[in-house]
């Protein structure tokens, strides 16, 4: 039987476990749990750290089931991987990252000013700090009982406390945001062991000793995934929400065009770290969550497809999602969501397609940055994440972009890449990363339908709704529950 490589991916609304075949990489077998979100107050979401934990252990334990259905030995499982789901400063050069409360240290930062038992944590050194990625190791190489305690340089470059050129957590940094360096995580390689998988933290065990061989952010992940290796390469995921990055090679390039700077992946101990230049956009998928959610107008996820080919179009109706403010390339907290263009005649359907047009016109935005930033036009744009299932998005992709539009028909690509990182490790070995016996993924590809007049008028409509969503939270006074400002 050939190896297996298993990766988690956690992301912010669901928690997966995937297990690949390394010689092939086809997917043998996944479970898939929801995770709750929390929305105690406007801008604030909340995840329990053990219920994410908990899906973990529920999904490793129904895909193990499932293995030993197709009559798989899970002990042919040979390693492990996981992923997360992110004015002057001294922080901007160090780290490539504006500063925002999308970051770690910002948030961190809050819970030591406002949270009596965070602080109390710290004086008494029982507390550590992490990202989801370092709290998921910790938790299966055996929590308080010897856990390790540590993050990869992909994530560890995503909390403000990270120095990108050095590789290491900044004491000027931790200084600046009173940060005190022995909470954090030690920063380790993208693909060498951390740690093994122990006994305790499973009902039936049946991965005890399996190696943690690797780590990555999801951005990273699916950048391995897709197989850019290669400087000037890029894809974008479609999750919750959209993350463009490109590969920059071994030199981190700053963007003049509010873009970041981030640490792509380190495959190895005595490798060199590789950079991208990455666009975040904080609403993609969650606008059809929302859509669903809280306005009732689709029923599940997949409807939405059903209902925007049902319109064609938006009959000049803009959706800008700006729900927590715009991220790249405007890094504006004060917008908020608008829809723009609204007539009697415009219906749920026509909502519906504005909604994926956002998710195009955001990705537009990001490209074009990042085409001003490289000076080199992208010709291309691999694609990946949950949303490439919908065959609507992707063709309005290549049309608001004029470029064709590539899909790999295995859409689990965060998760593939995270698995070739930890196959790769040192002490796994069962997965080779060298250009010759990388393996081949089979792809669909979306081209432009409409012509670059049409998708350019499309495209300048909607950076003038992007205007008007723009300073809409000001210092004004507040008004209380029922619309009326507060009497003196």
């Amino acid at each position: 039987m050939e190896p297996l490589i298993a990766a988690i991916d956690q992301g912010t609304s669901s928690t997966r476990f995937l297990v690949f075949n390394a010689k092939t990489a086809e997917l043998i077998s996944h479970h898939q749990v929801e995770i709750n979100q929390s929305f105690p107050k406007e801008g604030w979401v909340e995840e329990d750290p053990k219920e994410i934990m908990q899906s973990v252990y529920e999904c490793m334990e129904r895909t193990c089931e499932k293995l030993c259905q197709l009559n798989i030995d899970i002990s042919n499982i040979k390693g492990g991987q996981l992923l997360m789901l992110t004015t002057y400063t001294p922080s901007v050069h160090k780290t490539g990252l504006p500063i925002s409360t999308y970051f770690s240290a910002v948030k961190l930062r809050w819970l030591l000013d406002n949270v009596d038992e965070v602080q109390q944590a710290v004086l008494s050194e029982r507390a550590m700090f992490g990202t989801v990625d370092s709290w998921i190791i910790w938790c299966l190489t055996g929590g308080r009982n010897g856990g390790v305690h540590c993050t990869d340089v992909s994530n560890a470059s995503r909390t403000m406390l990270f120095n990108i050129h050095t590789l290491e957590w900044d004491p000027e940094l931790c200084r600046y945001f009173d940060v005190p360096m022995e909470i954090l995580p030690k920063v380790r390689s993208s693909s060498e062991i951390y740690g093994w998988m122990v006994s305790s933290v499973f009902k039936a065990g049946s991965l005890a000793g399996v190696p943690i061989s690797g780590c990555l952010g999801d951005q990273s992940a699916a950048l391995v995934g897709q197989m850019c290796f290669k400087e000037g390469q890029a894809k974008n995921t479609y999750g919750t929400g959209c993350f463009l990055l490109r590969n920059t090679g071994t030199k981190p390039v700053v963007s003049e065009h509010g873009l970041l700077t981030t640490v792509a992946y380190k495959l190895g101990k005595d490798e060199p770290a590789c950079y991208a230049l990455e666009g975040s956009v904080a609403i993609a998928g969650a606008v059809v969550r929302w859509l669903k959610d809280n306005m009732g107008i689709v029923q599940s996820s997949s409807e939405i497809e059903k209902l925007a080919a049902a319109a064609g179009t938006s009959y000049g109706c803009y959706f800008v999602p700006a729900f927590s403010g715009l991220y790249a390339p405007y890094w504006e907290p004060s917008a908020r969501g608008i829809i723009c263009g609204l007539t009697q005649f415009t219906n749920r359907n026509h909502l519906a397609f504005a909604a994926l047009e956002a998710v195009c016109f955001q990705t537009r935005e990001i490209l074009d940055a990042m085409n001003q930033d490289s000076g080199v036009p992208l010709t291309q744009l691999q694609v990946d994440g949950g949303m490439t299932s919908n065959r609507l998005l992707m063709q309005l992709q290549a049309d608001i972009l004029c470029i064709p539009v590539v899909r790999p028909t295995m859409s689990e690509t965060s998760a593939l890449g995270a698995a070739m990182a930890a196959g790769a490790a040192e002490g796994v070995e069962v997965w080779n990363l060298s250009p010759d016996h990388l393996p081949h993924v089979s792809s669909e590809k979306y081209d432009p339908q409409i012509n670059s007049d049409e998708s350019e008028f499309r495209f300048a409509r909607w950076k003038k709704a992007v205007q008007k969503a723009m300073n809409w939270e000001t210092t004004e006074p507040c008004c209380n529950t029922n619309g009326m400002k507060p009497q003196c």
